[in-house]
């Protein structure tokens, strides 16, 4: 456990460290963003703005129209990465803006044409871990937009498959029930007669075999 003196004594060397205090040092503490911005669990940065990204998260999910939670999550894990994936470029723009700041005096005496493309060499080849990583988050990115891509139209054709069996399985029992009805209403037995729906069709199948009763067959002339 610390004692108040040790406390004391961290709270003191806290107050001589702002930070960093030169425009070079500024500059590179800003590119934490590529690390951290791409990455971590919160979406947001600073730099930010939450309406836009709400935005943005509204927009995917007029898209995608998620009906289940699990779609719900596999669309927001969409636009967070989508979101991420918009970042690079503004990433990589800001690595070239503290570059040229940081080499702004180099190469002097060449011609200003010249001198540019030097200036994004050296910025290149002293900044070139920052922007390797951000290619390799961007194919990290990319890739994880495609697994959520593929398991949401996975959970949303199989959503439709059950909810199609699911028609047609109350569309069959309607049916069915209709068909009952139908037949209590017609049945001569709940009329008061002896006789069954089987029966009675039995017999049309009988009368309609009888030449004399038969509407394909000629009836025999009466003497």
């Amino acid at each position: 456990m610390s004692s108040a003196a040790q406390i004391a004594a961290n709270r003191a060397n806290a107050q001589l460290s702002t930070g960093p205090n030169t425009e070079s040092g500024k500059a590179n503490s800003s590119l934490n963003a590529v690390n951290t911005g791409l990455t971590g669990r919160t979406v947001l940065l600073p730099s930010d703005a939450a309406a836009l990204y709400q935005a943005h998260v509204s927009e995917v999910t007029a898209r995608f129209t998620p009906a289940t939670e699990q779609e719900r999550l596999l669309v927001q894990s969409i636009a967070d990465t989508e979101w991420r994936l918009a970042r690079i470029p503004s990433l990589e723009m800001g690595i070239y803006a503290v570059g040229r700041l940081e080499f702004a005096q180099f190469f002097a005496n060449e011609a200003p044409d010249v001198r540019n493309h030097l200036i994004d060499a050296q910025v290149f080849l002293s900044y070139q871990r920052q922007l390797n990583n951000l290619s390799i988050q961007e194919s990290r990115l990319r890739r994880q937009r495609e697994k959520d891509l593929a398991a949401l139209r996975c959970a949303q054709e199989q959503r439709t498959c059950a909810e199609k069996a699911s028609s047609r399985a109350a569309a069959v029992k309607s049916t069915q029930v209709v068909r009952h009805t139908r037949q209590l209403q017609n049945d001569p037995a709940e009329s008061g007669f002896v006789f069954s729906n089987a029966v009675t069709e039995a017999q049309s199948l009988d009368i309609d075999r009888d030449p004399m009763y038969g509407d394909s067959r000629e009836r025999p002339e009466v003497a």
